[in-house]
């Protein structure tokens, strides 16, 4: 397995060498593309063995999930400090304060399993979280290093599918290095080796060089963020993107659940549908970029919402493996198309002086959505069922044909300047 793991980072540096070739986008872009998966494998380890883990050292076995929660909330909570802090030192000195939340995040899970420790491990998860916050941030400083505006599109779908490495990373760094370090319970080894991965993406990013953007972050109006927050463009790029991440989340959190514990499919058919799904969410990554090319912004929106609508009639008409899978695949495309549509649009709502402001209530809301839906979604199971966790999903979808229709009848895309 330790092969697997060799073989994920050497894919990961030829894919970067060859899309450099590809595409002539800065340097930023490429040392973003490397250094993110290497911090982002964090977070599959907590999703992976935080329940299992805790389920071992909490004394009510009914308290397993609760360090994926808190590291969800924890993304929530420190979204607006990100930002904020990016705005004080930069994104460069902001990011490697982020990376040091998840090697703290580390130290304390190493503690923590050798102490056989839940408290420990649960505020290490919540350190995780944090660092999350600050990683969520690189989207936008991918933005501000693209020469011009009309490269958005492809230089999110480039770092998004860095996201693919991190999803294979994280499980299988999980599982090989496990028992690496003798502890109660294991998993001391896993947490080391994250902190070595973060130690090197830290030395990656020191080929990173602050956007030109940030030496002119005091020039232009600075308007209030109540004023910024009625403009439509703004209120259809947090939409599209807050409920496309709530209900991927929400079906996502609750699969699991439903196929295993409800409905008794074997953990591979649900390590299955959840993989399929992580590869689903990033793939589509490869052509994106190019489809907003060809389609525009409004039609991808649009795509994005009609296949979480056929989401939702898959979903609806079975629980065998086959419906599971073709769900979930369906929301990782749809999440894609979605999360894309939503970050290439929020740059038209402000000026360079205001972008941390915008991007910090931008991230507390998308992700204080996320972490709200991951804790209705098993709720929501126990209580109504996998068809009720489906129903209560229809109003959302509702909401975005809304959010799309507002989008095709109002041709004012850019800000407005009060």
């Amino acid at each position: 397995m330790l092969l697997n793991i060799v073989i994920t980072l050497v894919l990961l540096m030829i894919t970067t060498l060859v899309l450099s070739r590809i595409f002539s986008l800065p340097k930023n872009i490429w040392v973003l593309f490397l250094t993110q998966p290497l911090v982002m494998a964090a977070s599959p380890v907590i999703v992976f063995i935080g329940g299992i883990l805790s389920a071992e050292m909490a004394n009510d076995p009914s308290l397993a999930t609760l360090p994926v929660t808190v590291m969800i909330l924890g993304v929530a909570t420190a979204a607006i400090p990100a930002a904020l802090l990016a705005k004080k030192l930069g994104r460069k000195l902001a990011t490697y304060s982020g990376f040091s939340l998840g090697l703290i995040g580390c130290f304390i899970a190493v503690i923590a399993t050798q102490q056989a420790n839940f408290k420990l491990f649960t505020l290490a998860s919540l350190f995780f979280g944090m660092s999350t916050a600050f990683i969520q941030q690189l989207r936008f400083a991918a933005i501000e290093s693209a020469k011009d505006e009309n490269e958005i599109p492809t230089v999110l779908s480039i770092l998004m599918l860095s996201g693919i490495f991190s999803a294979f990373l994280g499980p299988e760094i999980a599982v090989v290095a496990k028992d690496w370090i003798k502890s109660p319970y294991g998993y001391t080894g896993s947490f080391v080796f994250i902190g070595a991965l973060n130690l090197v993406a830290m030395v990656i990013l020191l080929g990173f060089k602050n956007p030109d953007i940030q030496q002119q972050q005091q020039k232009g109006e600075v308007r209030p963020l109540t004023q910024i927050v009625k403009q439509p463009i703004f209120l259809i790029s947090i939409l599209t993107a807050a409920i496309g991440f709530a209900l991927m989340s929400y079906l996502m959190t609750a699969t699991p659940l439903s196929m295993h514990h409800v409905h008794g499919h074997s953990l591979m058919d649900t390590k299955w549908v959840i993989q399929s799904h992580i590869a689903a969410m990033f793939i589509p990554s490869f052509f994106t970029g190019w489809l907003v090319k060809k389609i525009g912004l409004k039609n991808l929106l649009l795509l994005g919402t009609l296949i979480y609508s056929f989401v939702v009639i898959i979903a609806f008409s079975g629980e065998q493996v086959v419906h599971y899978w073709w769900a979930l695949l369906l929301l990782g495309i749809g999440w894609n198309f979605l999360f894309l549509t939503g970050t290439t649009l929020l740059p038209q709502s402000y000026n360079p002086s205001e972008r941390h402001k915008v991007q910090a209530i931008n991230d507390f809301i998308i992700f204080g959505f996320q972490a709200t839906a991951s804790l209705l979604a098993g709720w929501m199971l126990f209580k109504a069922g996998w068809h009720g966790v489906v129903v209560s999903s229809i109003p959302f979808i509702v909401i975005l044909y809304g959010v799309t229709w507002f989008y095709y009848r109002d041709p004012k895309k850019k800000k407005t300047k009060g």
